[in-house]
């Protein structure tokens, strides 16, 4: 009987707080780099798809975005979805590397400098 008592949680160890819940920051270069997130994780599909030896580069440069920003658990979450929707929009549509893919990776090479220049201009220190 005391070992089922001890397995019953005890009332200061129930559920967090809601303040104590992470929520997303909303701040204003969020947007802008999860639309950079989600290019990262395209460009990583596609790279690997067309046989770019370097294609790891891309989860490298998502990773090196997650250190330098230091995001909360929730905004982290948020920028990590982005990169695998980016990464699964296209694995759910090529199985080969096309001439539309190449077109794909070009447009995705300009987009993705423009916003990192954008984010490093607007938000950067």
């Amino acid at each position: 009987m005391a070992a089922a008592q001890d397995k019953k949680a005890k009332p200061d160890e129930a559920k967090p707080a809601a303040e104590d819940i992470v929520k997303p920051t909303n701040a204003a270069y969020m947007k802008p780099l999860g639309r950079l997130a989600t290019i990262l994780g395209s460009m990583h599909f596609l790279r690997g798809l067309c046989g770019d030896a370097d294609a790891g580069v891309w989860r490298e440069k998502m990773d090196d975005i997650l250190k330098a920003q230091a995001p909360n658990e929730a905004d982290k979450r948020l920028l990590v979805a982005s990169f695998n929707q980016g990464y699964r929009s296209f694995a759910s549509t090529y199985r080969n590397c096309t001439p539309a893919a190449t077109v794909a990776m070009e447009r995705y090479l300009e987009e993705g400098a423009n916003l990192s220049r954008e984010i490093s201009a607007r938000y950067g220190n």
